[in-house]
C-alpha cells in the first residue's frame, strides 16, 4: 500500500493501481522495457490491473512481462466496465492510470486519477477527470514509487 497524505487535497491509501493497455502502458500495443521493470516495482506495493479492449490483439503477450492481473473488455461498454472494476475495489483505495475517452469514469472515481498523454495523444474527457496529467507512463509509475511527486503536485 502506498500512503500519501497531501495538504489541501486529501491522504491517500492506495491499495489498487487500474490501468488502461493501450495508449497508456503502451504505444501501438508495444511496452518498453522500462515501463515492464516499473510496473513490477509498482507491484511490490500495490496490486496491478490491466483492463482493456485489447485494440492490437497483443494484451496476453504485453501483460507477460509484468505481474497484474489482466481483463479483457468485450462488452463494448468499456468505460462502464472499467470504472465498475474501480467501485468494486475501492474508489478510495484505488488509482488509476488512461489516456482514452473510455477511461474519464475510472479517473474519475478512483482515489487518484492519473492521465497519460503519450505518443497516441490524451482524451480531453479523460485530461478533465484527471487528478495530475503526465507525459509518459513512466512519470506516472515513477510518482507511485515516490509519493512526495504526488504531493507536490496535487498539495493546495
Amino acid at each position: 500500500m502506498v500512503n500519501i497524505n497531501i495538504p489541501g487535497f486529501k491522504e491517500l491509501n492506495i491499495k489498487y493501481l487500474v490501468s488502461d493497455l493501450n495508449g497508456t502502458l503502451t504505444s501501438k500495443g508495444v511496452l518498453k522495457d522500462t515501463t515492464a521493470e516499473l510496473l513490477n516495482k509498482v507491484a511490490e506495493n500495490m496490486k496491478i490491473f490491466i483492463v482493456t479492449a485489447d485494440t492490437y490483439g497483443k494484451a496476453g503477450d504485453v501483460c507477460q512481462n509484468f505481474k497484474a492481473e489482466l481483463a479483457i473488455l468485450k462488452t463494448g461498454k468499456e468505460k462502464e466496465e472499467k470504472a465498475s472494476l474501480v467501485r468494486k475495489l475501492g474508489c478510495h483505495n484505488t488509482a488509476a492510470l488512461g489516456n482514452g475517452a473510455n477511461d474519464e469514469l475510472m479517473l474519475e472515481k478512483g482515489a487518484l486519477g492519473i492521465a497519460v498523454m503519450g505518443e497516441e495523444g490524451c482524451s480531453s474527457r479523460a485530461l478533465l477527470k484527471a487528478d495530475i496529467v503526465v507525459k509518459d507512463i513512466d512519470d506516472a509509475l515513477k510518482m507511485l514509487l515516490d509519493p512526495d511527486i504526488i504531493k507536490a503536485a496535487l498539495r493546495t
